[in-house]
This record gives C-alpha cells, sequence and structure tokens, in this order.
C-alpha cells in the first residue's frame, strides 16, 4: 500500500484501522472498540481494555524466547562505561525494583517523580512504576530546586526516585542538595524517597525519609505486572507554558502503546531486534517516546546514550556509535548536527566508522534549517527526514512514512501528515486556507491515539490552551502552510510570525537564508518591537569553527543574503555575531527570551535553559545594535 492509501484508509474508518493497530498490542481484555467520545471535544482511546506498559516492553519479548536479545545498550562516554542489557536481565531488574516500590506502599495511580540522568536504571525506574500502574514523572536530572519543587506540589507524589549526580563535559551535577532543597519548598511531602548512589558521588541520606537503590531492594519480592486500564494514565510530562507555570501532559495507556508500536516500523522503518537510537535524555517527550518506550513495545534494541554530540570525546561520537552497535535508524536534534558541523564540517572524524548499515537519519525538535539537511544528506549518503511533533503529542504530526513508501524529500518540510491526524491550515477566524496560504496549523478533532487527553488536574487550562482558538480543532501553536502536494511546511511558532508595516513574514525563512551563508554554523531570528513599523527581524548568527573573518562584514553580507532572497518587505537590517545561541537543554533556542531582552522587557529565567550565562552575552550583542530603545 501506499501513503495515500494508508492515509486514505485511516480516514475512512478510524475506528476500524486503529482496533486493527491495537492487534499488535497485548490484553488482559481487548478492547471493545477504539473511541470514545466524552463529549465537549474530549476523547479516549480503548478506555474498556486492560493492559500493562511493562508487560508489553519486557516480559512478551522474554515469554517469546527473545529473552537473549539485547534490550538497552548503555554507552557512557563521559564515564567511559558501555553496558549490554538483555530482555531477561531487564525483567530481572525491573521486577526487583518494582517489588521494592511495592514494598513500601507504592501501587496503581500513585504518583512517583524520576529525577535522574541517562543511565540504565532511569529506564528501570520508569518501567518498574508501569509495572505496578503507578503514574511517573520524570523530571530532568539537575533541574533547579524550585522547578522541582512545583512539579512535586503538581503532581503530589508517594515517592521521588533520583541518582547522587549526573555527569556533564568537565563537571559533575550533583542531585540530591537540589532534591532536598525542592522538597523543602514544596508544600506536599513525598513519603519516601530513592537514591542511585553513582561512584562519582555518595549522596547523604535523611534517615527515615531517603533509601538507597540497592538496600531498599532487600528483602523484597519481584512483582508481576498489574492490569490497568486503556485510559489510565501512563505518565505526567511537563512541558513549560506561556505563563511560566508548568503543564501536566497526561499520557494514556492503551493509545500510548498503540500509536508508538505503529510508528516504528511505519515511519522509523525498523523491524524487531534492530537498533534504533534517539540521541535525546529521558526527561523529554522524545526520550519517552523513542528511547524508552517505542522501541521496547515494539522488540527493538534501544541505545541510552551519555554524552553529547560533541566534546565527548569529539565530533565522532555519533558515527561511532552507529557503526559499533550497526545502528539502522538514528533520531536526533538539528542543534546537534548544527554542532558536529561547525566542529568537523568535512566530516573528517567520520573516517574509520562504518555508517553502511543505517537506513535513515530523523530530525526533530525545532526547525531543520535546509542548510543543515543538505550538510547531513551530503557528508553521511543517507536520506534526511525531517519531522514534526510535540511533547503534547508524543509521536509525529507529519513526517517521512518510511516504513510504508520514501516519499520524495522537500527540504524545508516534514513531508506529509501522519494517518490520525487531519492536519488544516486556518485564518485567524479559523476558516480553512488556500494552498500556499500562511496560517494557524491546527489539527481536527479527534486527535489519534497516544496524544494527551488532558492535562493533569487541569482540564479548563486543558481546554484554554488548545481547544478555545478554533473550536473542533487542537490548536498546534505553530504557524506554516500546506503545499499543493500535501506537504506541511512549519514556518514559526504562531508568535514568531512577525508583523512589519503589516506584512506578516516567518522569522523562520529568514533563518533559512542566514543559515545559507557559507560561514555561518548556527542562527536565530526574533521579532523586536519598533514605533514605525510595528516589528522588525534581529538576526544572530554563530560561526563555524576556524572562521577568522571581521564580524561586521559577515552581519553585513547576512543582512544582503535577506533582502536578496526575501525582498526589502522584510526590513532586515538588524544583525550581529554571537558565539553561542541561549537554548534549552533539549536544544531548543530560546527565541522568545531573545526578544524579550532586546525588547527590555522582563521575563522568567526559563526552567529549561542550558546555560543562564549566555543570555547576558545576548544582552551585550543587542546593545550593539542599539537596543533595547530607551
Amino acid at each position: 500500500m501506499t501513503y495515500k492509501d494508508v492515509y486514505a484508509e485511516w480516514k475512512s474508518n478510524p475506528e476500524a484501522f486503529w482496533m486493527k493497530a491495537a492487534e499488535a498490542i497485548d490484553w488482559t481484555k481487548a478492547p471493545s472498540k477504539a473511541l470514545s467520545e466524552l463529549g465537549n471535544d474530549m476523547f479516549e482511546w480503548f478506555a474498556d481494555g486492560e493492559t500493562n506498559t511493562c508487560y508489553n516492553c519486557v516480559d512478551r519479548h522474554v515469554e517469546a524466547g527473545r529473552g537473549d536479545q539485547a534490550a538497552i545498550i548503555y554507552d557512557s562516554p563521559v564515564t567511559d562505561t558501555k553496558q549490554t542489557i538483555t530482555f531477561a536481565e531487564l525483567q530481572r531488574d525491573v521486577a526487583a525494583f518494582a517489588g521494592a516500590l511495592k514494598a513500601k506502599g507504592i501501587e496503581k495511580g500513585d504518583r512517583v517523580i524520576i529525577y535522574m540522568p541517562m543511565i540504565p536504571q532511569t529506564a528501570v525506574a520508569m518501567l518498574a512504576c508501569a509495572r505496578l500502574g503507578a503514574i511517573h514523572s520524570v523530571v530532568f536530572g539537575g533541574f533547579a530546586a524550585h522547578e522541582l519543587a512545583v512539579r512535586i506540589d503538581d503532581a503530589k507524589p508517594k515517592a521521588i526516585i533520583a541518582a547522587s549526580c549526573g555527569i556533564e563535559p568537565g563537571r559533575v551535577v550533583e542531585y540530591k542538595p537540589l532534591l532536598d532543597g525542592a522538597i523543602d519548598l514544596a508544600e506536599h511531602k513525598p513519603e519516601f524517597t530513592v537514591t542511585y548512589q553513582r561512584p562519582q558521588v555518595q549522596a547523604s541520606l535523611v534517615e527515615g525519609r531517603d533509601y538507597d537503590w540497592d538496600s531498599v531492594q532487600e528483602g523484597s519480592e519481584p512483582t508481576g505486572c498489574t492490569p490497568v486500564e486503556g485510559n489510565h494514565p501512563a505518565y505526567i510530562l511537563y512541558t513549560s507554558g506561556t505563563t511560566g507555570a508548568p503543564k501536566g501532559v497526561v499520557r494514556h495507556t492503551g493509545g500510548h502503546l498503540v500509536a508508538l508500536n505503529w510508528t516504528m516500523k511505519n515511519i522509523y522503518n525498523v523491524n524487531p531486534g534492530e537498533v534504533f537510537w534517539a540521541a535525546s535524555d529521558v526527561g523529554w517527550v522524545v526520550g519517552h517516546s523513542y528511547i524508552v518506550y517505542g522501541p521496547l513495545i515494539h522488540g527493538n534494541t534501544t541505545v541510552l546514550f551519555e554524552g553529547k554530540p560533541i566534546g565527548t570525546p569529539d565530533a565522532s561520537t555519533f558515527w561511532r556509535i552507529i557503526s559499533e552497535y550497526d545502528v539502522k535508524s538514528f533520531f536526533t536534534a538539528p542543534t546537534a548536527f548544527r554542532a558536529v558541523k561547525r566542529d568537523d564540517p568535512k566530516v573528517e572524524l567520520m573516517k574509520g566508522h562504518d555508517i553502511s548499515g543505517l537506513r535513515a537519519i530523523y530530525l526533530a525538535g525545532e526547525r531543520a534549517d535546509p542548510d543543515t539537511i543538505e550538510w547531513a544528506q551530503r557528508v553521511t549518503g543517507k536520506p534526511i527526514y525531517d519531522h514534526w511533533w510535540q511533547t503534547e503529542t508524543g509521536w509525529t504530526i507529519a513526517g517521512m512514512p518510511a516504513g510504508i513508501e520514501e516519499l520524495p524529500v522537500k527540504i524545508g518540510s516534514p513531508s506529509v501528515p501522519m494517518p490520525g491526524y487531519d492536519v488544516q491550515i486556518l485564518d485567524e477566524a479559523g476558516h480553512p486556507m488556500k494552498a500556499g496560504e500562511l496560517g494557524a496549523i491546527a489539527v481536527k478533532l479527534p486527535l489519534p491515539p497516544g496524544t494527551l487527553p488532558t492535562l493533569w488536574n487541569a482540564e479548563d487550562r486543558f481546554r484554554k490552551s488548545y481547544l478555545q482558538q478554533f473550536p473542533g480543532y487542537y490548536e498546534t501553536g505553530d504557524a506554516g502552510m500546506i503545499d499543493e502536494d500535501g506537504y506541511l511546511y512549519i514556518m514559526a511558532r504562531t508568535d514568531d510570525v512577525i508583523n512589519v508595516a503589516g506584512h506578516r513574514l516567518s522569522t523562520g525563512a529568514m533563518e533559512e537564508v542566514l543559515a545559507g551563508h557559507p560561514d555561518v554554523a548556527e542562527c536565530a531570528v526574533v521579532g523586536v518591537a519598533d514605533s514605525f513599523k510595528g516589528q522588525l527581524p534581529m538576526g544572530f548568527v554563530c560561526l563555524t569553527t576556524g572562521v577568522n573573518r571581521d564580524h561586521s562584514e559577515i552581519a553585513a553580507e547576512c543582512v544582503k543574503r535577506v533582502r536578496d532572497q526575501i525582498g526589502p518587505v522584510a526590513a532586515f537590517k538588524l544583525c550581529t555575531v554571537v558565539d553561542r545561541l541561549p537554548k534549552t537543554r533539549s536544544g531548543k533556542i530560546l527565541r522568545r527570551t531573545m526578544a524579550s531582552i532586546a525588547d527590555g522587557q522582563e521575563f522568567k529565567m526559563p526552567a529549561t535553559i542550558d546555560d543562564p550565562a549566555i543570555l547576558d552575552e545576548i544582552s551585550d550583542a543587542v546593545k550593539t545594535l542599539g537596543y533595547p530603545k530607551a
């Protein structure tokens, strides 16, 4: 079947399509139907079925005779550690830790916060919660105490599972003092904590409240899997809201299993037993969906990587891991490739690493600029597939259905909507727009299985955030267009479409032009206030390693490129060279914060920022452009 056949099959009978997909999941009680309508644009999937996430990720593969297959490959250049864990070993470890949590009173429906780095024990903790029907909420290890406290008060966990530290290039981040500080700040207090003591740091434990990972398991019995309803929350994952308050995205069990299993072959084109690698972190949605759950549900071997694309030890790391473990499908963020390109533009460090087994590279998490995609295509000789989704959706809205049909790649587009997503471009009044017209991207309800049914204890906020703007649709918050062939283009966040003297312009389109400059490794464009034109674009460019030219010359060339390729209507004249851009730990550029600095507005320090000191550098850079205006 072609992509169009599969998409048409879904659209003509969504119920039958998803019930067929659900047959690949092991249920203790099969669902009688796929979709349940709750009224007022609220929906649930496979609600009356019963299953268990951990059973589908681990036990069923052991029972099928594949216990000796590698489930997790742990590769940690920051600690010089490599470890392969089979499905049988994973079952043993998860059942033991789940038994320890059960002995401490954790049961179905309890919340457990997990505050850990990229180590196998993190996956074990997540799967142990799923085994018991407990609802986990993973918080990125090293998050500030205040931000962790906010999540403790929202989720109200019975327990918190942590590690003693995380390892960053050149430094060790102690987690336990941050956790202790968060518990002190939070109004809700967990009944107990469990800390995995890493060799680098031995954390001090509070007697009567804190337990050691190993000692807590002594004397407890391994436990089996607790069946839960299809609409039972598997986890809560917090994403930053526009107000600064975190939004707890809920993921229901049944739809999560069905959707992720479907994606592994149809989108990522891997077969059970093959190695899949998502170079992300378990603190993010990519880590939930495609480091832990998706690959294991489907019976793939997943790579758990504790390191960076550069600096651990150098820009050869991606190629080494792909070669060493025969990775078939690789998923990372565009910013990772920009870092590799900046350090090793001619990929001389790829020599000696055989990546011939790799089928394709998938990019997501931020806009993939054409220059980075073209470079990656050229140096790897592999298809580079941009694809687009969100924390809220949990899996691809638009992408390349490589396991169904390899469609032509259109650089600048994440390709086509996946089955389950009826994607529309709407004007401000909610009317559908024509092909090629820029508007708000929305998805006609219901959203498919695996997407958020609501926010944790915040249904009103869920409606206001996603359903209120366009009744009958999920508002993505992104702006873009669909071309004559049905390919989607994500131009910017809705609030990144700037209005210059009445012209609606995409900052993303300007970034594509800047990224095409031969000396530019990375860039960002933001809209700043202007008393005459309403808004003006301001560009920030980072240079490729080794470029030693006058910065003002490069900035002038960048201005000329935008004027030549987009036109004088863009009014692009503000451009400066910076050493680096402020980003989240997942690699997203903090454009809104940069715009606030340029406009002289107060802003809340983003909880996910990788290095707050960069904001001072941005402030200095905008001053050279005469901003903020008095």
